[in-house]
């Protein structure tokens, strides 16, 4: 999987960033650990929950 940056996820709709999510989610189980492609669907996913959480409606 690409690696989701911040400024990416930003400019994704917050369906899509759902989507990619899961697929980021799917994506680290499968890759070996330790491994490039686990790396980056966990920096990915990170930025997107990040990304996620700042749209979240305040409290």
């Amino acid at each position: 999987m690409k690696l989701v940056s911040r400024f990416e996820a930003a400019s994704r709709s917050t369906a899509e960033l759902h989507g990619l999510l899961a697929e980021a989610f799917n994506a680290f189980a499968a890759a070996p650990r330790g491994s490039i492609e686990r790396h980056d669907a966990l920096a990915s996913m990170q930025n997107i929950e990040h990304e996620l959480a700042t749209r979240a409606p305040g409290l």
